[in-house]
């Protein structure tokens, strides 16, 4: 397991991350929704900090999120020399780009898990790692007071209703693996 956050230039992407989306989900009634997902990829949000995230999308995004805080990212040469591509964050910020409302995005376990030694690959958060993932999930529910909850995936949704067991939890199709069209129709029911 990786602690992305103990950089810190990851943290201050964060923090710009989450004190935009404090600012902007407050102004929009109706639109304060979370998504959860599993844990940050190697290619994505291990390097920039900010879940369903890449260097990629942050530098060429035309998402007015990203139009706003990039000047102030905080991203080393080797990532931005990389410019490192995640298809999951790709395909969430094609279909954001003209919306009004932005999702609070969140990984139930936010550390990046990885097989022993092997930095660049992903694995599956354990039971431990969970348990950990709750209380920040928690946290982050009474500092945002999300209106929707939504899991991206079957392990998003699992996670998110134990961290929430009395809010209804929805469902939205992970986007990888041919799930494009599922995860477009499942963000059409929950985004404005």
């Amino acid at each position: 397991m990786t602690n992305p956050y103990l950089d810190d230039g990851v943290v201050n992407n964060l923090r710009l991350y989450l004190e935009y989306m404090l600012e902007h989900m407050s102004a929009h009634p109706g639109g304060r929704v979370l998504l959860v997902g599993e844990a940050p990829s190697y290619k994505g949000c291990r390097i920039t900090g900010i879940p369903f995230s890449s260097v990629k999308v942050l530098m060429r995004a035309e998402h007015p999120l990203f139009r706003t805080i990039k000047s102030k990212l905080t991203l080393s040469s080797d990532a931005l020399k990389e410019m490192t591509s995640e298809n999951t964050a790709s395909i969430v910020w094609q279909y954001l780009v003209d919306k009004k409302t932005v999702p609070l995005f969140w990984n139930y376990f936010p550390f990046h898990p990885h097989p022993e030694g092997k930095e660049n690959k992903n694995r599956t958060p354990n039971s431990k790692e969970i348990t950990q993932g709750i209380t920040y999930l928690q946290q982050l529910y009474d500092i945002f007071q999300p209106e929707i909850v939504a899991g991206v995936g079957v392990k998003g949704v699992e996670c998110a209703r134990k961290a929430y067991p009395v809010s209804s939890i929805k469902y939205i199709r992970h986007p990888s693996y041919g799930g494009k069209s599922e995860f477009i129709e499942g963000m059409n029911s929950i985004i404005q």
